[in-house]
């Protein structure tokens, strides 16, 4: 984008490192950088690698977001120089060097005793520092754990404690929504989620359900959360009771966004009649001018409820749906038409039958021996064949032939 003439630009950067880490830096040098460039910022000691993530007017927005004074001396931090071969040489042998260098100072920060967990590394560009991230439940003294680290890696150590939530963010992962946790993607600021926001939202306190990987309640509960205030404020209390000539009527449940209360009599608790919000505050007004309605039946048969039902087509909403024992299926015998089950053996058999009961009868030739008037040995029919007798085969000399 072109700036107004007379113009300067804006003559700070935002520059990303490790995990999502942003900070901002002066551009003394009047370097022309763009997002995505490697540069050399200032750091304590030396100097440490990152990229340009936000360049421009937007970066004076982003400071004001965040409430970042850059005119405070104590925030002046300084872009060196463009990355050069060098640089992405030492901070890509300093990277490597970080999942060994956890795996030591867990195994150091166990032989001490200490209770705390180290979760990251994050070697600075140079390799001059390392930044140890953990978790502790309270206070924990690690100055002993800081002399055997810095002895054992020849580094100067900075100890810094982040929460659950962030370790979740700089660790990653899926969320039970199936995608990337948002913490560790796009989410910045991490808002005070409460139980509160659950029951607003008419959710059960499950805490398996409502937790997150940092074992906190999840941040998209807050996503939502207003607009469940919003709609809220036209529902009354559920402490209310509809009082009627029949009897009160005690709060079972709502539906928010349908506007649909559902209200039940103490003698027939497990019968629950839905009404619309229209109608319960009409209950209520009149409660209020001290008459009865006669019952909340009345107003359920004056209106009807829309209530959605779906239908449950492939069985995923059961949670029993993979306990079920099903038949296993019958296999195809071979020859049957496909498509059609094979006909059983017993009616096989009875129309066999029946169709033999019904065929034609056929006129049967026998052959008869008729003894010549001369008196010689009849004739047999030739037509019938006579049995082989098997032996040993044998050659043109007679004798016995293997077979």
């Amino acid at each position: 984008m072109e700036l107004p003439d007379g113009q300067e630009r804006f003559d700070w950067v935002e520059v990303r490192f490790k995990n999502g880490r942003k900070e901002f830096y002066h551009n003394t040098n009047n370097l022309t950088l763009q997002v995505g460039d490697v540069v050399a910022v200032e750091s304590n000691p030396g100097h440490d690698i990152g990229g340009v993530s936000i360049v421009g007017e937007l970066v004076r927005i982003q400071m004001s977001r965040k409430k970042f004074n850059f005119k405070d001396p104590a925030n002046l931090k300084k872009v060196y120089r463009k990355a050069n071969q060098r640089d992405l040489d030492l901070w890509e042998a300093s990277r490597n060097r970080e999942q060994e260098t956890m795996f030591q100072s867990r195994i150091i920060a166990d032989s001490l005793g200490l209770d705390m967990k180290i979760s990251d590394v994050e070697y600075q560009g140079d390799g001059a520092k390392a930044t140890f991230y953990y978790t502790a439940n309270g206070r924990v003294d690690f100055r002993q754990l800081i002399r055997e680290l810095a002895g054992k890696f020849s580094i100067r150590v900075e100890m810094r404690q982040i929460g659950a939530r962030q370790e979740a963010a700089r660790l990653g992962g899926i969320g039970s929504c199936g995608r990337e946790l948002c913490c560790s993607t796009w989410l910045t600021d991490f808002r005070t989620v409460n139980t509160a926001a659950a029951r607003y939202q008419q959710l059960a306190l499950n805490p398996q359900k409502l937790a997150g990987q940092c074992g906190k309640l999840k941040c998209c509960l807050n996503y939502e959360l207003d607009s469940y205030l919003d709609a809220l404020k036209d529902f009354p209390e559920t402490q209310v009771k509809l009082k009627t000539q029949r009897g009160e009527a005690v709060f079972q449940k709502k539906d928010i966004f349908k506007k649909i209360m559902w209200y039940a009599y103490p003698d027939e608790i497990l019968n629950w009649v839905p009404l619309q919000l229209e109608d319960v505050m009409e209950i209520v007004a009149l409660n209020e001018r001290g008459e009865l309605p006669p019952s909340i039946e009345a107003y359920r048969e004056n209106r009807e409820v829309p209530v959605l039902e779906l239908a449950n087509v492939v069985g995923q909403d059961d949670l029993n749906r993979f306990d079920i024992k099903r038949k296993p299926k019958k296999k195809k015998r071979p020859g049957a038409p496909q498509g059609q089950r094979p006909m059983p053996v017993t009616e096989v058999q009875a129309n066999a039958k029946a169709a033999q009961q019904n065929a034609p009868e056929r006129p049967v030739s026998k052959a008869i021996n008729v003894a010549p008037a001369d008196g010689s040995r009849p004739q047999q029919n030739r037509n019938k064949r006579r049995p082989q007798r098997r032996g040993p085969n044998k050659n043109n000399n007679g004798e016995a032939q293997a077979n």
